[in-house]
C-alpha cells in the first residue's frame, strides 16, 4: 500500500493543501491504513530530526545576510553599477535586469528575494522607459532563477545535506551554469531588442562615472569573494561562511555605508526568520516524507522501471530532464530535491554519471521550474510586484524559458561546463 504515497501526495497538492501538510498527511494516512503505527511516530519525529542539522544552519544565515543587504540599499548600488556598464545598449534596462540578477545571486542565493528586491525597482523603471509591464515582469522572473544557481545557493545546501555531497563542490559547479543562463538571456534580449526596437535605457556613462559606480558597488561585490574564498581556502565551512556573510553585511550596512539603523533590526530579523522557518519546515517535512520513500521500496521499483526503458545514459538523462521539468512546474525546488534526489541520484551514479554533475542537472532544472507555469513561485511574486496577471507573464516568459531549457541540456550533455572548476580546485574527481 505504501507505494501509493506519491499519488496521494499529488492529489493533496491538487486540492490545494499546503505542501508542508501534504508531505506529512500522505504518508501518515497510508501508514495508519497499513497498520504501521510505530512508523507514524518515526515519521513525525523525523520532522524535527530533519531540521536539526549543522549544515542547514547556513540557510537562515544566508537569508539574514540577503535581508541586511537588501534593506541596506545594496540592491540600488548593484543596479547602478549594472546600468553604468550596460544601460546604453538597446534594450539596456532589460540587460541591466539580468546583470543585476547575476550580481545579486552572489549575495542572496534566493530567486524569491531576487524577484522582489530587483522587481520592485526595475519593473516600474522599465515600464517608464517604454517596455510593457508584462515583459518587464517576465524578464525579472526569468533572470531571478540565476539566484539559486550561482553560489551561495540554498537549494544546493539542501541537496548536499540530503545526499552527503560537498557544499563547496556544488557551489563551484554552479558558477558556469549560472553565468550561462545570464548570457543566454542577454542574447535573447539582444535578438528581441533588434526585432521589436526596444528603447535605450540611458545615455552612455563616462569612464569616471563608471569608476564611481564601481566604487559604490565594491563592498557588496566583495561578499561572494569572501564566501567562496574562505570556503576554498579552508578558513571556514559553508555554514560558517553564511555566518561570516551576516557579520560582513551588518558591518557594511551599519558602519561603512551607514544605510541601516538599529530601529530596522527587529523587522529584518523577523523577515529573515519567517522566510527561514518556511524553508526549514519544508525540509523537515520532506525528510520525514523520505522515511516512507525508503519503507515503500519505491526507489528500487522506479530504478527497475527507468532502466527497463533504456540502458543508454544519454537517453535516460533526456527522460529525467523531462521528468524534472514537469515536477518543477508543480513542486518547489527544495522539497522536490529531497523527495527525488535519493531516488534518482543512485540510478545515474551507477550508470557512470558523476554525482556532482547530476546534482547540478537536478538543481538547475528544478530551479528553472520556479519560473515555469502554472505553479512557478517567482511568477506569482513577479505578478504581485508588477500587479500584472500571472497568465500574461507566463506567455511573455516563454522565449526566456526556451533559453534556460537549452542551457539545461548543454550542461547535461557537456559535463565539463559544470565540472571543470570543481576539478581544477580539487573538490571533484
Amino acid at each position: 500500500m505504501l507505494i501509493w504515497f506519491l499519488p496521494t501526495f499529488l492529489v493533496f497538492l491538487m486540492i490545494g493543501l499546503p505542501v508542508f501538510f501534504a508531505l506529512l498527511a500522505a504518508p501518515g494516512i497510508l501508514l495508519w491504513l497499513n497498520g504501521q503505527t510505530n512508523d507514524i511516530t518515526l515519521l513525525y519525529r523525523n520532522v524535527y530530526n530533519g531540521m536539526d542539522s549543522f549544515p542547514l544552519m547556513a540557510i537562515p544565515f544566508f537569508m539574514l545576510a540577503g535581508e541586511l543587504m537588501n534593506r541596506g540599499g545594496i540592491t540600488i548600488r548593484l543596479v547602478e553599477f549594472s546600468q553604468a556598464l550596460m544601460g546604453h545598449f538597446r534594450g539596456g534596462l532589460a540587460h541591466v535586469n539580468v546583470l543585476s540578477s547575476i550580481l545579486f545571486a552572489g549575495l542572496s542565493g534566493s530567486a524569491v528575494a531576487d524577484t522582489s528586491a530587483l522587481g520592485s525597482m526595475l519593473i516600474p523603471a522599465m515600464e517608464k522607459q517604454g517596455y510593457t509591464r508584462r515583459f518587464a515582469a517576465a524578464i525579472t522572473a526569468a533572470s531571478s532563477v540565476i539566484g539559486p544557481i550561482i553560489p551561495p545557493s540554498g537549494i544546493m545546501i539542501i541537496y548536499a545535506y540530503v545526499m552527503g555531497e560537498s557544499v563547496a563542490a556544488l557551489f563551484l559547479a554552479g558558477i558556469v551554469p549560472g553565468v550561462m543562463v545570464g548570457v543566454g538571456l542577454m542574447l535573447m534580449i539582444k535578438v528581441m531588442a533588434d526585432k521589436y526596437d526596444f528603447p535605450v535605457a540611458s545615455r552612455k556613462y563616462t569612464w569616471p562615472e563608471r569608476r564611481q559606480a564601481s566604487l559604490k558597488a565594491f563592498f557588496p561585490l566583495l561578499t561572494p569573494v569572501i564566501i567562496l574564498g574562505g570556503i576554498l581556502g579552508g578558513i571556514f565551512t559553508p555554514t560558517e561562511a553564511a555566518a561570516v556573510a551576516v557579520g560582513y553585511a551588518f558591518i557594511i550596512g551599519f558602519f561603512v555605508l551607514r544605510t541601516l539603523t538599529f530601529k530596522e533590526v527587529p523587522e529584518i530579523l523577523s523577515n529573515a526568520g519567517l522566510t527561514s522557518a518556511v524553508v526549514l519546515l519544508l525540509v523537515g517535512a520532506a525528510m520525514a516524507f523520505k522515511t516512507v520513500v525508503s519503507l515503500s521500496h519505491a526507489p528500487e521499483q522506479l530504478a527497475s522501471l527507468i532502466l527497463s526503458l533504456s540502458e543508454n545514459p544519454l537517453i535516460l538523462l533526456f527522460l529525467i530532464n523531462l521528468l524534472l521539468f514537469i515536477v518543477g512546474m508543480f513542486l518547489d525546488a527544495g522539497p522536490a530535491i529531497i523527495i527525488l534526489g535519493p531516488i534518482l541520484a543512485p540510478i545515474f551514479t551507477s550508470l557512470g554519471v558523476d554525482p556532482i554533475h547530476f546534482a547540478i542537472i537536478m538543481s538547475v532544472n528544478l530551479t528553472v521550474g520556479l519560473a515555469t507555469p502554472p505553479m512557478g513561485l517567482v511568477l506569482f511574486v513577479a505578478a504581485a510586484v508588477s500587479r500584472e496577471k500571472v497568465e500574461t507573464i507566463a506567455k511573455a516568459i516563454l522565449p526566456f524559458l526556451a533559453v534556460e531549457i537549452i542551457v539545461i541540456f548543454l550542461i547535461t550533455y557537456v559535463p565539463a561546463l559544470s565540472m571543470t572548476i570543481p576539478r581544477i580546485t580539487g573538490f571533484a574527481n
